[in-house]
């Protein structure tokens, strides 16, 4: 049975934002505008204007490989890593949490074990909130391109996490409540090293978290800095999967170079940065 939804989610027609509640198989608006909850119980509110392309977001076959990774282990101490910190925050029970760029919804999954939250994950791919909404049918999915307005309601939110996702700092901070929090990770500089090197011939090390500060500066004021490392022998067939969960992954030649390597020593590595709201 699909969970009542209770996330203070928002309409994305152009000049409305209002509350979206639940009416039978559909969440509509006060004005009438509505949107079809799907048979796995993700909600698509994503509008024309706001896609990329008719299969906008991760292909399923890139959500299944990170789905394959993970149930693997390989990522699982860097995602464990940045849900404890998210699990230690000072925030209210249940917290409202907002996953954006959730994938496979193992982070937003995770934290709702250990904690009492109402959560919700925007992913632009449907492949991505139909996975999540088939494994974790407790939380809320929706499809929504994060980069644009976010579908959630004026400082609704107590926490948003961005694991390697895009994210608007402007809409994150509108989101935010007064003491809102944002939980950032990305990968550090030498996350795949040996991965890049052996399959593109170059390693160049690439510090993200400044950047980050900066592009946050003017909504948030950074409070941690924190990198979470793991190390891992991974066999030819996770090398794909890890090349396939990348925009690289579809490139020819980076595939028959993966073919050559029977196995290889790859670091994943993600530097996690802790915001709040100004």
């Amino acid at each position: 049975m699909n969970r009542v939804i209770a996330s203070p989610l928002a309409c994305t027609v152009r000049d409305c934002g209002l509350l979206l509640e639940r009416e039978h198989r559909v969440m509509a608006c006060a004005r009438g505008h509505s949107y079809d909850i799907a048979r796995s119980g993700y909600i698509n509110l994503l509008q024309p204007q706001d896609r990329r392309s008719r299969s906008a977001g991760d292909s399923k076959e890139a959500v299944i490989a990170r789905g394959r990774l993970l149930a693997r282990g390989i990522g699982r101490e860097i995602l464990e890593a940045f849900v404890g910190h998210a699990a230690a925050l000072s925030l209210p029970t249940p917290a409202v949490v907002a996953d954006l760029g959730c994938g496979t919804g193992d982070v937003l999954a995770t934290l709702a074990a250990m904690r009492s939250i109402d959560g919700v994950g925007i992913d632009l791919s449907a492949a991505a909130a139909d996975h999540a909404a088939r494994q974790f049918p407790e939380l809320t999915w929706v499809v929504a391109n994060a980069d644009r307005r976010l579908p959630l309601v004026d400082a609704s939110v107590d926490l948003v996490l961005s694991m390697h996702g895009r994210r608007n700092p402007q809409e994150c901070a509108r989101i935010l409540t007064r003491s809102g929090l944002l939980l950032v990770a990305v990968p550090a500089p030498d996350d795949l090293v040996e991965l890049r090197q052996s399959v593109l011939g170059q390693s160049i090390n690439r510090d993200r978290s400044e950047g980050l500060v900066i592009e946050h500066d003017e909504w948030f004021t950074l409070l941690s800095r924190d990198t979470a490392r793991e190390r891992r022998r991974i066999d030819r067939e996770a090398l794909h999967d890890l090349l396939c969960s990348t925009y690289r992954g579809a490139r020819l030649s980076t595939v028959t170079r993966v073919d050559a390597i029977e196995s290889l020593d790859v670091t994943l590595a993600s530097e996690i940065l802790l915001f709040q709201r100004k």
